[in-house]
């Protein structure tokens, strides 16, 4: 009997896009070499690389944004792509609904049809039967499309996204909303291949969990998923590409295992290159010493050496050097008693008690718009508190970033932004040069003269990490300083964060850099709430009470709507005919699984291109057609199957 697995196998085998050898360069710089891949159905691939290794270029490539230089893409016929890019623009003038929506081309037809027939009808009843006629057709038509619950679709959509007011206009848009916006239209679409570049940033911690879950259990679609979000890839994706400047490579697993064969490969590169340069020492030594009389061997054996000094020598995985040394602290950092804090006539903190103690970092979390950001800005004095007192030691320095980065100078250079004219600045107790102080955030001497208005996302974030770290300081006040950063970068800042003498206040949604690196937890929670926990994130969602933080620690409970995506009725059992139909399934899905295998030997078989011709691109229509036949079977035998064996359970 049929293995139905194996026919899905062979479906998801099918590439929904496929790349060979890609080439993109800007002007001089060469972005993309050698880029080779393939996402097939249903897959969900996660891309890393270090910042600037042209991550969001190949998905502009992909998505058909960009053209490639050089290489051959091939997207799967009617294959819909969509790309989320990290700063996304929407059209003005639109509500947050009209935006969502506008991604169902033809059910929007269908929807506007069906109103205008309406009108009509109300208009003009001497025509009602020939426009009911028609008004039927149209409603038939946007049920075929999904019927009126895209609407409700799209509003579950932008409520678990945590787009509130979908009446708004565009122009009322955050940069964060308008990526929450983008991101609930892609997913209402859902393409064949969804590429996302960096989703997480900007969504708070619950709404990242429920993304996760969506992503992984209800998208139906590939998936090629560019983020720094270490926790959301693992949850996720079951395969990681690494790009880097030579090329792409692929590694089977999520993050947790491409981190384990990326460290294998890296040993086993290291072995191969060590017993290579032992090789040629031994046959230089030989060399050296042998007589000329044995003329032939000697050079057989120096082709063997000359073939060794041709193979290339592993690159060196290039690493932000992160250091930073906290000026000397007083008994007293930071006492902060009855701090109360209202904006916009809302009270985001009620009555805060903290007292702030030497190596102490606290991970401040919370729903979006909970007043996080608000309260760094109070501490900073950029806002004042409604009520309470906020008491700095005498040797407290503050050291700041911002989560919009908006503190860069985009006209003045990577160096003048880092350390205006200066030519040597002290860092971590040292006197070192401007020049190789950049050096160890990976700017070169010609990208050091790089307007930082030209820069990427994860470049801009190094430079305001260059910024602060010289700089005098024992009090760190960090906002999202994850956003952007590639995960290289990210474990040097784990670990130099790790390594600090004075203490930390940073806020962030990545779960696995809290868990790391927070001593405590400071949870926004209900009407100004904000409570204080031992240990990091893990150790938070462990102990917490239930509904400490109703967004955070219980993402799916906070609307109605998320139940609505819900199926939780009891499955009925089968009919006579469905019966009949699951036993004929196993059958048919051997003969549609056979006409697939026989396609792909006459494909496969190199005879078929020289006799066959134009035949080819038949043959390749008639395999993918098959293929689709193949799952249709598939996913009812599935449906069946499951229907029965949970009513009968």
């Amino acid at each position: 009997m049929l293995d139905p697995t194996a026919c899905l196998g062979t479906f998801r085998r099918v590439p929904v896009i496929d790349a060979l050898d890609l080439q993109r360069a800007y002007g001089e710089r060469r972005v993309l070499e050698g880029v080779t891949l393939a996402i097939r159905r249903g897959e969900r691939v996660g891309l890393v690389g270090d910042n600037g290794s042209g991550k969001s270029t190949l998905a502009r490539l992909l998505a058909g944004l960009e053209e490639a230089d050089g290489g051959r893409l091939n997207r799967r016929r009617d294959a819909r792509i969509a790309y989320l890019p990290q700063e996304p623009e929407l059209a003005p003038g639109r509500s947050l609904r009209e935006v969502v929506l506008e991604s169902l081309a033809e059910w929007n037809q269908a929807r506007a049809l069906h109103s205008d027939l309406t009108r009509r009808l109300e208009e003009n009843p001497a025509d009602a039967d020939a426009l009911a006629a028609q008004q039927a057709e149209a409603a038939e038509a946007m049920e075929r499309l999904g019927g009126w619950d895209r609407l409700h679709e799209a509003d579950a959509l932008m409520d678990n996204l945590g787009i509130a007011e979908p009446e708004r206009t565009v122009e009322t848009l955050s940069g964060g909303e308008r990526r929450r916006v983008a991101l609930a239209r892609l997913l209402l679409a859902a393409p064949d291949l969804a590429i996302l570049d960096e989703p997480s940033n900007h969504l708070d911690i619950a709404t990242l969990e429920w993304l996760e879950v969506y992503l992984r259990d209800r998208f139906k679609g590939a998936l090629l998923l560019i983020s720094h979000d270490r926790s959301m890839l693992e949850a996720v994706t079951s395969r990681t590409l690494e790009l880097h400047p030579g090329g792409i490579e692929s590694y089977d697993g999520a993050y947790a295992r491409y981190v384990e064969a990326r460290a294998l490969r890296a040993a086993h590169a290291e072995r191969s290159e060590r017993n290579r340069q032992n090789f040629l020492r031994r046959e230089l030594a030989w060399l050296q010493r042998s007589p000329r009389a044995r003329a032939t061997r000697q050079k057989a054996r120096l082709k063997r050496a000359e073939a060794a000094l041709a193979l290339p020598k592993p690159e060196a995985q290039r690493s932000v050097d992160l250091r930073a040394q906290a000026e000397r602290q007083g008994k007293q950092i930071l006492d902060i008693s009855g701090l109360c804090v209202e904006r916009a006539g809302r009270r985001l903190v009620e009555g805060l008690d903290l007292r702030l103690v030497p190596g102490q970092r606290i991970g401040i979390v919370g729903p979006n718009g909970a007043g996080k950001s608000t309260l760094l800005q109070v501490l900073r004095g950029e806002l004042r508190a409604t009520e309470g007192t906020l008491a700095f030691g005498k040797n407290t320095r503050i050291g700041s970033l911002s989560q919009d980065r908006d503190d860069l100078d985009d006209t003045l250079s990577v160096r003048a932004n880092v350390a205006a004219d200066a030519t040597e600045i002290d860092s971590a107790g040292q006197r070192v040069r401007v020049e190789d102080y950049l050096a160890r955030f990976l700017f070169s001497p010609s990208a050091q003269k790089i307007r930082v208005g030209e820069l990427s996302g994860g470049e801009r974030a190094r430079v305001c990490l260059a910024r602060l770290l010289w700089q005098p300081n024992n009090l760190l006040l960090l906002d999202e300083p994850t956003n952007d950063l590639d995960v290289a970068t990210l474990a040097a800042l784990e670990a130099m964060l790790q390594d600090y003498a004075g203490s930390v206040l940073v806020v962030s949604h990545d779960r696995w850099f809290l868990d790391r690196v927070a001593t405590s937890i400071l949870a926004f929670e209900e009407a100004g709430r904000v409570t204080l926990y031992n240990g990091g994130w893990s150790d938070y969602r462990a102990r917490a009470p239930r509904g400490a933080s109703k967004s955070e620690s219980a993402p799916d409970s906070a609307a109605g709507s998320r139940r609505a995506l819900r199926n939780v009725s009891r499955p009925a059992r089968l009919g006579f005919k469905e019966k009949r139909e699951l036993e004929a399934l196993p059958d048919a899905l051997e003969v549609a699984e056979a006409e697939v295998r026989a396609l792909e030997e006459r494909l496969a078989d190199p005879a078929t291109y020289k006799e066959a011709g134009p035949e080819v691109g038949r043959l390749r229509d008639e395999l993918e057609a098959a293929q689709e036949r193949a799952r249709l079977l598939y996913a009812r035998w599935e449906e069946l199957e499951t229907r029965d064996s949970e009513a009968s359970s």
